[in-house]
């Protein structure tokens, strides 16, 4: 494939994959880290187009997911080494800020592990079926079905157990 051909491959996904990863990171991080990683995700999407599957997007959420991580372990590493610097030189006091509040399901899913979590983010936030979902993970299709199942019960187990009932929508009397 020439560059050309190349470009205009490139071209044609970059739309679908830069909004979908997108809202994918701005449901996961904050607003600056998720535009360095959806540059990130792009340059390797860009760098690795030729192994890009057709079903492009649960392999560049793949990507995504990766490149989070990496920005998540960073991030920690750089508050370690500020720790250890606040020990030998403390900062002044500063002033309280007032506690972030979250939602229920936003409390319940951080009570998970984190693999459950991201499972249930997976299908319900982005909307993907288990074998995506096995794709974006780098599991079994069969895995994914049971994990999926496994996190849904555990997080009705959670939303019932902080006091919400079941929804009765749907079902019959």
């Amino acid at each position: 494939m020439n560059v050309d051909d190349r470009r205009k491959r490139f071209e044609a996904i970059a739309p679908a994959v830069i909004d979908a990863v997108r809202r994918y990171l701005a449901r996961r991080t904050d607003p600056a880290t998720a535009d360095d990683v959806l540059s990130e995700t792009l340059l390797i999407c860009w760098r690795r187009l030729d192994e890009m599957p057709g079903e492009h997007l649960p392999w560049a959420y793949g990507v995504a997911r990766n490149c989070l991580a990496n920005a998540d372990r960073g991030r920690r590493r750089q508050a370690r080494l500020a720790a250890r610097i606040a020990v030998l030189d403390p900062p002044p006091e500063a002033v309280a800020e007032p506690a972030v509040t979250e939602t229920d399901l936003t409390a319940v899913l951080a009570e998970m592990r984190a693999e459950d979590a991201e499972l249930l983010r997976l299908w319900a936030w982005e909307d993907l079926t288990p074998p995506q979902i096995a794709l974006v993970l780098g599991i079994s299709t069969n895995a994914a079905t049971i994990r999926l199942h496994r996190a849904k019960q555990k997080l009705r187990k959670l939303i019932e157990a902080a006091g919400h009932e079941e929804s009765t929508e749907g079902s019959r009397p």
